[in-house]
C-alpha cells in the first residue's frame, strides 16, 4: 500500500443521516439504502462526493476499540452552507485540521486490509498519532460501488504529530 498524503483541511460542513452501530453489527448499507433516495433534496452541494463518517465516544481509547464498540456512522454530502434540512437529515461539521490521506482500491469487504495497514503498520512507525476528531471516507468519480474491484475512495485519517 502507498503512503499517505498528509494534508491540513479547513472545517466542512455536510448533511445526512447518521446512526450508532458497531463493526459487530454493520448496519452500513442501511444507513445508504435510507439516504440515497434522498439526495436530491439537499440543496447547494458541494461536488458530487458521498461521505462515509465515523464519529467515536471522546472517552474511547483505541486500544481498547472492540468489534462491538458503538460509534456514529453517517451518511452524507458536503454542502456550502447549513440551512433547511430535508427530513430526516442532520447536519454535521467536520472540524478541519492535520489528515493522513489514505486510498482503498477494491471492494467493501477487503477494507480491513486497508484499515490493517493505516493502525496496524503505518501509524505506530510514523511520526504521527491518532487524533480525536472524525475519521471520514469520500466517495468520488472512482467510486464505483461497494462491491467493485476497481473501485477508489478516500480514506481520512485523523492525525497529529506524536509528543
Amino acid at each position: 500500500m502507498q503512503q499517505p498524503q498528509i494534508v491540513s483541511t479547513q472545517p466542512r460542513h455536510l448533511i445526512g443521516k447518521r446512526i450508532t452501530t458497531s463493526l459487530a453489527t454493520n448496519d452500513a448499507v442501511a444507513l445508504w439504502s435510507s439516504f440515497m433516495p434522498l439526495l436530491k433534496e439537499i440543496r447547494k452541494r458541494v461536488g458530487q462526493q458521498l461521505y462515509s463518517v465515523q464519529v467515536y465516544p471522546e472517552s474511547i481509547r483505541m486500544d481498547k476499540f472492540t468489534p462491538e464498540t458503538p460509534f456514529e456512522k453517517w451518511a452524507a454530502v458536503e454542502v456550502t452552507e447549513t440551512g433547511i434540512l430535508p427530513e430526516g437529515m442532520e447536519e454535521l461539521q467536520l472540524p478541519g485540521g492535520l489528515y493522513a490521506v489514505f486510498v482503498h482500491k477494491g471492494p467493501a469487504s477487503e477494507f480491513h486490509k486497508t484499515a490493517q495497514y493505516i493502525f496496524g503498520t503505518w501509524l505506530p512507525q510514523s511520526e504521527y498519532q491518532l487524533d480525536n476528531r472524525p475519521q471520514f471516507e469520500v466517495m468520488g468519480e472512482k467510486y464505483l460501488g461497494h462491491t467493485h474491484p476497481d473501485s477508489e475512495e478516500e480514506v481520512w485519517v485523523p492525525v497529529k504529530h506524536k509528543v
